[in-house]
């Protein structure tokens, strides 16, 4: 099942009386358990892409779906709605709230929905992540490899059908970004998420199912 397909989705942008494509008219989808990688140098559209895969900005054409059902074209009310329930995103710097200790990372996105704390599944995915230890702790008192899982796992807390990371290891030394990787891999397929990963890091591509390569707003497969 496709988890997320673009249909003919371009965007376009004036700057002055000049029309920009950001994203030239693009076809795409990732299926569920697939982990997709996106490459290519600053300024080629990755970014302006990501945030269309995530509802955050509408194409000028063309329709982003979720799940086989419409998202781009809904309301901004439910495209937030679906973005919640749907979309898990990791960004390159972990956006972790800095007064709230790792477990309590999580149980804010129970807040927001007003539900009640799941314990057991706050300790079930930090003990996944090998960061059950750090619970109590706050983000100033851990690793930016550390934050990067509290990250990940804030980001599959909500059971997303979609993980969305934006440079996730951008911060981290070789080591730790080839370990975040492994991790998101790993999760990808045991919990049967649709990944996608924008990184200038060729090296981490070998961990990913596909790659594209993104070009003055062209996106292309790598095929070699």
């Amino acid at each position: 099942m496709k988890a997320i397909e673009f249909l003919t989705v371009d965007k376009q942008f004036l700057d002055g009386d000049t029309t920009i494509e950001a994203l030239k008219p693009t076809n795409f989808s990732v299926e569920k358990g697939q982990f997709v990688a996106v490459i290519g140098p600053s300024g080629s559209g990755k970014s302006t892409f990501l945030t269309l895969a995530g509802g955050l900005q509408t194409p000028t054409n063309g329709e982003v779906k979720i799940n086989d059902e419409a998202f781009s074209q809904e309301s901004e009310k439910q495209r937030s709605k679906i973005r919640f329930a749907e979309i898990g995103f990791i960004l390159q710097a972990s956006n972790l709230v800095p007064f709230l200790t790792v477990e309590k990372q999580l149980y804010l996105v129970d807040k927001v929905q007003k539900e009640k704390a799941n314990v057991d599944k706050v300790n079930e995915l930090l003990t996944q992540l090998g960061i059950e230890h750090l619970k109590k702790k706050y983000p100033d008192e851990i690793s930016g490899g550390e934050r990067q899982r509290v990250a990940i796992a804030r980001a599959l807390y909500n059971d997303p059908s979609i993980i969305l990371a934006d440079e996730p290891t951008a911060s981290l030394d070789s080591d730790r970004a080839f370990e975040v990787v492994k991790i998101l891999a790993k999760e990808t397929k045991e919990k049967n998420k649709a990944t996608i990963m924008v990184t200038h890091d060729q090296r981490l591509i070998d961990y990913c199912d596909e790659v594209f390569i993104m070009k003055d707003g062209v996106l292309e497969k790598q095929t070699s």
